[in-house]
């Protein structure tokens, strides 16, 4: 899918299987996230707080995208750092 239209970067997405309310069992996998270095950067880093989404993927599940508003100088070094 994707996910251009969004506001600010992608920096973290995951998938889920098929819950009744995917903003409520995406908690803990959000959580886990921000404790990595990648999370604690981008948490620290952001320019406003980063947002979640809950999308449908391609097999009966829920996509979770996280983005966030980064600097121009903050984005590149994400990407170069974190990007695959």
């Amino acid at each position: 899918m994707d996910y251009s239209k969004l506001p600010g970067t992608v920096v973290h997405t995951f998938d889920m299987g098929d819950v009744e309310d995917p903003y409520l069992f995406a908690a803990q996998p959000l959580f886990e996230w921000q404790n990595t270095d990648q999370g604690k950067w981008v948490m620290e880093h952001a320019l406003e707080q980063p947002t979640f989404y809950c999308r449908p993927n391609d097999w009966m599940g829920t996509r979770v995208i996280v983005t966030a508003q980064l600097s121009e100088k903050d984005r590149l070094f994400y990407e170069l750092k974190y990007v695959k």
